[in-house]
């Protein structure tokens, strides 16, 4: 499996954990006010992660392209800024409205450098 798969996929992985117990703690609290960071962390990190990791072990030369890495490393970044700033957003930090921008700026980056690598020879 090439190397950006397999990092694709334990990222994903923690992710599905960490939105796992996002999830549990929000039933047992019966405060619900971080769902959005839950579902935005479910589907960018873990189910988007996931497929990104499909794809490029199904497509292994486009794997080991250097922009493979440098999109992976985008999208981590991306995720962790977005839904983090989005997780303390909805729990009042109202100042935190750039920051959520930011962290989704830079994931749709990754989004487009992956449709790059999709559609490119």
């Amino acid at each position: 499996m090439p190397k950006v798969s397999d990092f694709y996929f334990k990222a994903a992985i923690l992710f599905l954990i960490v939105g796992i117990g996002m999830g549990i703690l929000m039933s047992i609290s019966g405060n619900h006010s971080a769902m959005g960071a839950h579902a935005h962390l479910n589907l960018v990190g873990w189910a988007t992660s996931a497929l990104f990791g499909a794809y490029f072990a199904l497509a292994p030369a486009k794997a080991t392209r250097p922009l493979a890495m440098i999109q992976f490393g985008t999208h981590m970044v991306g995720v962790v800024i977005m839904v983090t700033a989005l997780y303390f957003l909805l729990q009042g930090a109202t100042g935190l409205e750039m920051v959520v921008a930011l962290g989704s700026i830079i994931v749709a980056v990754s989004v487009l450098m992956f449709a790059y690598m999709v559609f490119s020879r």
